[in-house]
């Protein structure tokens, strides 16, 4: 089984600290799209963001544990665009 299909829609994201990241919205592509009123810091709150299958270490029932910390794996989300949100 895929990682992608064990993604649950609004399963919490959180990183490797156990810090809230996000809300899944639904996984599209190699991505996960997170609800936009859950998504983004700053200036980027407001609309959807996205963070990559690549950085998901683990599924624990509603929960994508990331293998980034929170505060790290923010960094790595990226617009609908593809571009980085740094």
């Amino acid at each position: 089984m895929s990682i992608a299909s064990q993604i649950k829609q609004h399963a919490e994201v959180i990183g490797a600290d156990g810090v809230h990241v996000g809300t899944v919205d639904h996984v599209e592509g190699d991505r996960i799209k997170l609800t936009r009123n859950d998504s983004g810091i700053g200036g980027h709150k407001g609309h959807h963001h996205y963070i990559s299958l690549g950085l998901v270490a683990d599924i624990e029932g509603n929960r994508v544990r990331l293998s980034a910390n929170g505060d790290v794996a923010v960094t790595f989300e990226e617009e609908e665009s593809g571009a980085s949100t740094e």
